[in-house]
């Protein structure tokens, strides 16, 4: 894959749960090659350059999956914004709650078909944990006073 097609599975595979920038991926891939857990591949279109993983990349990936993930730490920019929306006037504070509660409407509709076809066990428990959040953060915009 090349490394907008890496972000676009990145983005449809882990979005309920975790993000990934374009620029984090296209600063990472040249090295990960150097360090032998990538090969080129194919140059596409506009310079386009495909990756493959070696036998190295498959080990070191499955080795991390072996290892203790540490602490999770929440970055949301919405609670970042509702933290300081004093700030803000009562009607840019409603169009900040009204304007996220969409997104995150969206977001669940997505992550509920993405849990309804989910077969398997881990997946399902992502794409599980991806609705509840999604309806916790409903709720809480939903708690918010007007």
């Amino acid at each position: 894959m090349t490394g907008g097609q890496l972000v676009a599975a990145a983005t449809e595979r882990f979005s309920g749960f975790f993000s990934v920038t374009r620029s984090q991926v296209y600063r990472e891939l040249p090295a990960l090659a150097e360090a032998g857990m990538l090969r080129l591949g194919k140059q596409g279109p506009r310079s386009s350059q495909q990756y493959i993983i070696t036998a190295a990349g498959k080990r070191a990936f499955k080795s991390w999956l072996n290892t203790e993930p540490g602490p999770d730490n929440v970055r949301s920019p919405l609670l970042l914004r509702l933290r300081y929306a004093g700030m803000l006037t009562s009607k840019q504070r409603a169009h900040l709650v009204a304007s996220a509660r969409e997104q995150y409407v969206e977001k669940l509709n997505e992550a509920k078909s993405a849990a309804k076809v989910a077969e398997d066990p881990y997946e399902k428990a992502a794409a599980d944990f991806s609705v509840a959040h999604n309806r916790a953060v409903i709720k809480m915009l939903d708690a918010i006073p007007e």
